[in-house]
């Protein structure tokens, strides 16, 4: 047959099947054009991985499969029995190969899907036709990037400062980032990118590549001597995790490839354009209590916090830590989850009530996966730790975790949450994960695929049972986000640092793979709790501006001023909102490193921030080039936010006149020769707001 197309958006995949075994993926990048698959058979010369790459068909790289039978060794090569496409040209589609090998007893169905923002997404299921048991060791999806990509960017991080970016040459050899701490990680990729020397956001042809499990991970970028070149990512399996007996299968998690020509800002898009194929309701703005009170759930404080709360315009209340039985600090309690009747004698309805009296939703934090030894359900089911019974995991946190996959353990948690998201109606949950996973036993065999596969029954069978409620995906902050988890999730709690600047880094690299809307972005207090920072309230509301807006401080130990203040930037986050939560994320390529210029974009508004991280190595800044403007549109500028006159400069600065009144200018101007920039101080931020005139 002739090669196989999918296109969509400005990108093409290339299937060939003449040569024996499965297909080979001989294009991934930039769209064709109008042509046909007959009219590329000449172009189909250079060496190119087939779908699931093998010795057998002359790759000596990394093998897409491995595994074995005891007692037996026997290479795979596969003989394609099917291959099923529906594609329409520019629009996506998706092709399916089936594939088997009778001697090795294996069957393989390989899937491929191209959605209408040109977005890849591939999983493979392998199935055991033999009467011996397989041993499964590891199953990847991966595609081929050209020569031309010699750039690696991937993503590192740690509690409370997640996703750091780090760059490499893409040489000869494997690039391997793998995960083994059960959940995604503080320190997991997200995404790992390659792309042509020096790309940036908005400059440079790229390749990304993201796997959407929760789980122990990898992605790799390996590049050979003969001159091939793939990005991969699945699951990372431990020794006899995964063993099929005859008739049983395991899928991959898909795993998402997207290219651009234009930057990392297109891989965005269409990373977005995935998640944002769900909808969403409107973002309430969210108070969480936790860094106004932490442990103390005193009713008459938590009203009074209830009450400002609902004056500034807040929209949600969510109670976190420390309701249920025992919970008067985080050494004891987790897993009874009944509501402590010492702390709350008429339960937690005093409370819901009022926050529903003051026209807010009402949330409740759960950690259902986790459970402290100091707890009367650890005391009556130890057997239900998630770990070898003769020998218990070490501990995090006083932590240990509880074994979902066990039945009995996910049925009393599906009672549990259902019981307690009815009786007090929850609009919310905040879903916490708070350690890492160790020597995670289950049956005698690793279990961290059992596990991660039970959390996801207990999540879709809670939304299935209560289809209005909404879950907030956290883990320490951000260590579990991925397309995974938020398949089944509203947002992600992006990091347990509220300090501003930091979240301006943490915010921005989460965001090439989470749109606004999804990411939890809070306005601390004014000195931080996690890096004892003083920031400027203009400077911390400007940050969680560009995301799903909430408020994690004290209200009632603010000032008059304080709270006028916020009451005005959350009024504006509201007016700004069906902008900001639908738009697409534009980040400039600024030269100055000591100041960030990011926005949001849609045909008829669009909203920026400049934004001075640290002090500048010259006196007057560069201009402001505003990225992703219709370049034939006027566009009238203005500066946005509540006391934006009294944004901070020094003392022998002066704003720039456009900021005085507002502007017009085309989208040309202002992405070409830009807006002379105001020389501001450290940690400040100016909001720029545009209309198409």
């Amino acid at each position: 047959m002739s090669p196989v197309i999918l296109s969509a958006a400005g990108v093409a995949l290339v299937l060939d099947d003449a040569a024996p075994g499965l297909p080979r993926v001989r294009h991934f990048g930039a769209g064709l054009g109008p042509v046909a698959g007959a009219d590329l058979l000449p172009a189909l010369t250079s060496p190119a991985p087939p779908l699931l790459p093998a010795q057998g068909d002359g790759w000596y790289g990394r093998p897409g499969l491995s595994g074995g039978r005891d007692g037996e060794h026997w290479p795979v090569r596969w003989t394609v029995d099917g291959i099923d496409v529906t594609a329409e040209p520019g629009s996506g589609g998706s092709v399916t190969v089936t594939a088997s090998d009778a001697r090795a007893g294996l069957r393989l169905a390989s899937e491929l899907v191209m959605d209408g923002g040109g977005l890849v997404r591939m999983r493979h299921t392998l199935t055991n036709t033999a009467a011996s048991a397989y041993r499964l060791a590891g199953l990847v999806c991966a595609l081929p990037v050209p020569a031309r990509a010699g750039e690696l960017l991937d993503f590192t991080g740690r509690w409370a400062l997640e996703k750091v970016p780090q760059r490499r040459e893409f040489g000869q050899g494997v690039w391997s980032r793998e995960n083994r701490r059960g959940r995604t990680g503080h320190d997991a990729t997200g995404l790992l990118v390659a792309g042509t020397g020096g790309f940036g956001f908005r400059a440079g042809e790229v390749w990304a590549v993201h796997a959407g499990w929760s789980g122990d991970h990898v992605h790799y970028a390996e590049r050979l001597a003969e001159g091939v070149a793939l990005l991969g990512a699945g699951e990372l399996l431990e020794p006899g995790e995964v063993v099929l007996a005859e008739g049983e299968h395991y899928s991959t998690p898909w795993v998402y490839f997207a290219w651009s020509g234009a930057g990392l800002d297109d891989v965005s898009a269409r990373l977005h354009g995935h998640l944002r194929a769900r909808p969403l309701p409107v973002r309430p703005v969210t108070l969480n209590n936790w860094e106004a009170t932490y442990f103390d759930h005193g009713l008459d404080r938590l009203l009074e916090l209830a009450d400002k709360a609902a004056a500034a315009g807040i929209e949600r209340f969510v109670l976190d830590d420390g309701w249920f039985r025992h919970r008067r600090d985080d050494r004891a309690g987790l897993g009874d989850w009944y509501v402590d009747e010492g702390v709350w004698p008429d339960g937690l309805h005093p409370l819901a009530d009022r926050v529903r009296k003051l026209g807010m939703q009402f949330g409740l934090w759960f950690e259902p996966e986790m459970v402290n030894p100091d707890s009367d359900l650890a005391r009556a089911h130890p057997d239900w730790i998630l770990g070898h019974a003769e020998r218990m995991p070490p501990p995090q946190r006083h932590q240990q975790v509880l074994d979902l996959a066990r039945p009995e353990a996910y049925a009393y948690l599906l009672e549990r949450l259902d019981a307690l998201v009815g009786e007090y109606a929850l609009d919310y949950i905040k879903w916490d994960h708070n350690r890492d996973i160790a020597e995670p036993v289950h049956d005698g065999v690793p279990g961290v695929h059992a596990q991660t596969l039970a959390t996801y029954r207990l999540l879709d069978e809670l939304r299935a049972r209560h289809p209005g409620l909404e879950i907030e995906s956290c883990s320490s902050g951000g260590a579990r986000v991925d397309f995974g988890i938020l398949a089944r999730t509203d947002r992600v709690w992006t990091s347990d640092s509220n300090d501003a600047l930091d979240r301006q880094q943490i915010q921005r690299w989460t965001g090439l793979l989470v749109p606004p809307e999804r990411m939890g972005c809070h306005v601390g207090a004014p000195r931080d709790h996690v890096t004892g920072r003083m920031l400027p309230l203009a400077f911390r509301a400007a940050t969680a501006l560009f995301g799903h807006m909430g408020v994690e401080w004290d209200l009632t130990a603010a000032s008059q001023e304080e709270l006028e203040e916020l009451a005005g930037w959350i009024a504006l986050h509201k007016r700004l909102r069906p902008v900001l939560h639908a738009g697409r994320v534009v980040r400039a390529d600024h030269p100055d490193p000591s100041a960030l210029l990011h926005g949001v974009v849609t045909a008829e508004r669009a909203v920026y921030a400049y934004v001075q991280i640290s002090s500048r190595p010259v006196i007057e800044p560069g201009p402001l080039r505003l990225p992703g403007l219709d370049p034939e549109a006027g566009y009238e500028v203005r500066v946005a936010g509540p006391g934006a006159e009294g944004i901070a400069m020094p003392a022998w600065a002066a704003m720039p006149a456009w900021a005085a009144a507002p502007v017009r200018l085309t989208g040309a101007v202002l992405g070409e020769m830009g807006l002379p920039a105001p020389a501001l101080r450290p940690a400040s931020a100016l909001v720029l707001e545009l209309v198409r005139v």
